[in-house]
């Protein structure tokens, strides 16, 4: 065959369809260079939109329900109703989605589903009832369901396998960026000094609306993922697409690029799978796997979803904060969110999954369980619990965030993009739409006795996941993911593992 650092796709002479390529080490061995800077702006930016989205919406639940904002909606149908239709519009977005961009491709589909989230957003400020309100959050969310699928998948294919796992961490992680922006506008958008009742939550999506348009822009020169394209019958594309990029990489970079190491692997072209093929290799292939994102994906939706993004109903009813106020201490808990998978982050790739993730996991609910016992007891101010919730989240969210990272990694490629729709959709289902039904009436209740447990169940949840993970953890750190598991339309590779 040609030089495996030149030309490494070729059409096999004996076997018509089957491609044998060196693509995935070629991407693996790149050096760190402005090539991925792109990548990790034109796609992992948009987690910023999530947290942006969330937290302005949790915010300005009171003046929503204000008499002359506009809209006739109360602030429980804000906090429950249309938190549970945003879920419910992410959750059907990443099945849906999920399912299109591995037959469709990743980058067509990180372009439609950003233009949904756009679309929706802009929509839902001019809102003038509850009813339309709703329909534009789910939506909303049914575009940012569509990304979690879409964009992890692009992600962890582009990026070198030596430093995916922090990559992916500082990526999910930038929710909480997006979080601490929200939590700042809303304190402005919320003084009616400035703006009128019914004008500044109006404004509020007008942001979310520009910061998607600057993504949209920078978007347009991601390229597709070479691993998507040469799996469907369009090696010379994927070959294309890499010779690309190491022009890009060795002109920045100014050296030349190491070698290529490793064999390449042959694949067989073949037609999209259907779903019923999906569910079969993630679930009876692959079954601890599935136990394991299950795991993961509920323990850090419950916290979240159910226990976190309720933190400004808690400083109000336990500790007299102003409604206006609230968002100066959710930008704390946002910075310290944001920090846990920016420090820890290297910790992945190096010390390793297994460990990291487990660690983070215990950690968090063991945390937890503690900040609930000094709650119980009445001994933390507004500020000192506070304090608590940004040291639990600093270690939950490296966790949450390799969440998302497991699953993209440890399923064939064929099936990544719904299989990290399926775990979104069914971890973010039980905890970000039957937590807050449930736990909306604990924290809420003005009894201390409620919340503490609210916390302990959210702190349980973590703390068994992280066991799970101790138990039948994958040892994904720097190792390429064709080797994690083998591609299903591979002609040669041995039988992947089942750990």
């Amino acid at each position: 065959m040609a030089d495996p650092a030149k030309s490494t796709a070729v059409r096999g002479d004996q076997e018509p369809g089957v491609v044998e390529t060196s693509v995935p080490a070629r991407l693996d061995r790149l050096p760190w260079s402005a090539w991925h800077w792109r990548i990790v702006i034109g796609l992992g930016t948009v987690w910023i939109l999530d947290g942006l989205e969330v937290t302005i919406v949790g915010n300005l639940a009171a003046r929503l329900a204000e008499h002359g904002s506009g809209i006739a909606i109360s602030t429980a149908q804000v906090t429950t109703i249309a938190a549970a239709v945003y879920v419910a519009g992410a959750c059907s977005g990443a099945l849906f989605f999920g399912w299109l961009t591995d037959r469709l491709g990743r980058k067509r589909l990180f372009m439609i589903t950003l233009a949904v989230y756009l679309a929706a957003t802009a929509l839902t400020a001019f809102s003038w009832t509850a009813w339309f309100f709703f329909l534009c959050r789910f939506f909303t969310g049914f575009g940012i369901g569509g990304e979690y699928a879409a964009i992890n998948s692009a992600i962890d294919e582009l990026i070198p396998a030596r430093v995916r796992g922090r990559i992916d961490l500082v990526i999910n992680g930038s929710f909480w960026v997006g979080a601490a922006l929200g939590a700042f506008a809303s304190i402005a958008l919320l003084d009616t000094s400035l703006f009128a009742t019914d004008l500044g939550w109006r404004l509020a999506f007008g942001i979310g609306v520009v910061l998607g348009l600057v993504i949209l822009l920078v978007r347009r020169h991601v390229p597709e993922s070479p691993r998507w394209l040469f799996t469907h019958g369009r090696a010379e594309e994927a070959e294309e697409v890499v010779a690309e990029a190491e022009e890009s990489v060795e002109h920045s970079t100014g050296r030349p690029l190491p070698p290529v190491t490793g064999e390449p692997i042959r694949i067989r072209e073949r037609a999209a799978l259907g779903f019923g093929t999906v569910v079969r290799t993630v679930v009876a292939r692959y079954p601890r796997r599935t136990t394991l994102g299950l795991a993961l994906f509920i323990g850090q939706a419950f916290l979240y979803n159910a226990v976190t993004f309720g933190y400004a109903v808690i400083l109000t009813t336990y500790f007299g904060v102003a409604k206006g106020d609230t968002g100066y201490y959710f930008a704390v808990i946002a910075v310290g969110n944001f920090l846990g998978p920016l420090l820890l982050g290297h910790l992945f790739d190096s010390v390793g999954r297994k460990p990291m993730i487990a660690g983070t996991y215990i950690g968090s609910g063991l945390l937890l369980f503690a900040t609930a016992a000094l709650f119980q007891h009445g001994d933390l101010s507004a500020t000192t619990m506070t304090a608590c919730w940004t040291g639990v989240l600093f270690l939950a969210s490296a966790g949450a965030s390799s969440a998302y990272l497991t699953v993209s990694e440890i399923f064939p490629l064929e099936t990544r993009g719904l299989s990290i729709a399926f775990f979104y959709a069914v971890g973010t289902a039980v905890g970000g739409i039957s937590g807050p039904l449930l736990f909306n009436g604990l924290v809420s209740s003005g009894k201390v006795s409620d919340t503490t447990l609210a916390f302990c169940i959210g702190a349980g949840l973590m703390t068994v996941a992280g066991l799970v993970e101790a138990v039948i953890g994958v040892k994904a750190e720097q190792r390429s993911l064709e080797s994690l598991a083998t591609p299903l339309s591979a002609v040669t590779a041995d039988e992947p593992s089942k750990a």
